[in-house]
């Protein structure tokens, strides 16, 4: 998996901004200003997705592809590696997890915002 097909992907969705908040190697992807996504533009290349607690502990262990979250909180945010063997549509699914968390930890007013752009 390219960086470029993540970044597609993620500013595809409702009300994401991108930004380079730490550096310019690591792009961030926001949706209403909280990050659910950090891609790692040099090599090797990465991204950090937020995560369910014991979700997060379940793929470590199923794929040697995803480790902790890189300076994250270990505890919700997992790093997945462009370069592995892990097949696109999980990569996928697992953006769009960290996502969905993330908005169902927004205010009710933003997550109705969200929901009558759809």
């Amino acid at each position: 998996m390219d960086v470029e097909s993540v970044r597609n992907y993620c500013i595809n969705k409702n009300e994401v901004t991108e930004t380079f908040p730490f550096d310019d190697e690591t792009l961030v992807f926001k949706v209403f200003d909280k990050m659910f996504c950090l891609l790692n533009l040099t090599p090797p290349q990465s991204i950090n997705l937020k995560c369910e607690p014991v979700k997060a502990i379940e793929l470590r262990e199923l794929h040697e592809g995803v480790e902790p979250g890189y300076h994250m909180n270990k505890k919700h945010w997992n790093t997945i590696s462009l370069l592995s063997n892990i097949p696109e549509d999980k990569i996928y699914k697992w953006i769009d997890n960290s996502y969905d968390l993330v908005v169902s930890n927004l205010s009710k007013k933003l997550r109705e915002c969200l929901l009558s752009k759809r």
